[in-house]
């Protein structure tokens, strides 16, 4: 779980996923200057690594997975913490690894409920344009290519070589997932959205910007191809 500034949800997230998964669990606090770290001090139940200063999402979850890796894990999901995702999913996104290398959240299969207020327009625009780019590409189906919600096996992100720090870093895991042709499918999960001026940060909430940046990655990944 990469969390930054998420005192507020942190705790409960935390509590309901235990009710369902009784594994390892690794939180990875990215520079949070809230009381974020206090509250993840007072667990004796999670595995907490504390970064002095935010360096991004995909960062975050590349130390996460290092974590993982070096503690014996040989499956991993990765879920956020500001209560977007049901952590009652979790049994069921490790047992559908039994059939792929990576298992990815959907919002916009036909079994995925929307709970809260409605996407943003521009999210949902956004994700459209580059989940079809990423289907032309990689001959795909996928209905969601940016749900953070996902399962791993371990020997398939061995596979992967993973720079990406921001939120562009899903771009990056999937042309490397496509060019090592590891099999991907999409499980159902809720279309969860309870703030709708939530930011990406000042570079990147004009959508057209956001937009640009993505296709950057995208496209600097499908040119280098790692042994």
């Amino acid at each position: 779980m990469p969390v930054f500034n998420e005192e507020s949800t942190v705790s409960s997230v935390l509590d309901a996923l235990r009710d369902h998964f009784s594994g390892v669990v690794i939180v990875v606090d990215d520079g949070s200057t809230d009381a974020t770290p206090g509250v993840l001090a007072r667990r004796t139940d999670i595995t907490v690594v504390h970064l002095d200063h935010n360096c991004g999402y995909g960062c975050a979850l590349r130390i996460g997975f290092d974590v993982a890796r070096d503690l014996g894990v040989t499956r991993v999901v990765t879920m956020d913490c500001d209560g977007q995702h049901e952590p009652a999913h979790v049994p069921q996104f490790l047992a559908a690894l039994d059939g792929a290398d990576i298992v990815s959240g959907s919002r916009y299969l036909p079994g995925s409920d929307a709970l809260g207020i409605d996407a943003p327009p521009d999210r949902r625009a956004v994700n459209l344009r580059i989940t079809s780019e990423v289907n032309r590409v990689t001959g795909w189906e996928l209905t969601d290519t940016f749900c953070g919600f996902k399962a791993y096996r371990m020997s398939a992100l061995d596979r992967l070589v993973l720079s990406e720090c921001g939120y562009a870093m899903p771009l990056e895991l999937w042309a490397r997932a496509w060019q090592a042709g590891l099999s991907v499918t999409e499980i159902a999960v809720e279309r969860i959205y309870c703030d709708r001026d939530r930011s990406f940060g000042v570079d990147l909430d004009d959508a057209e910007a956001r937009l640009s940046y993505y296709m950057d990655v995208w496209s600097r990944a499908l040119e280098v191809t790692h042994a």
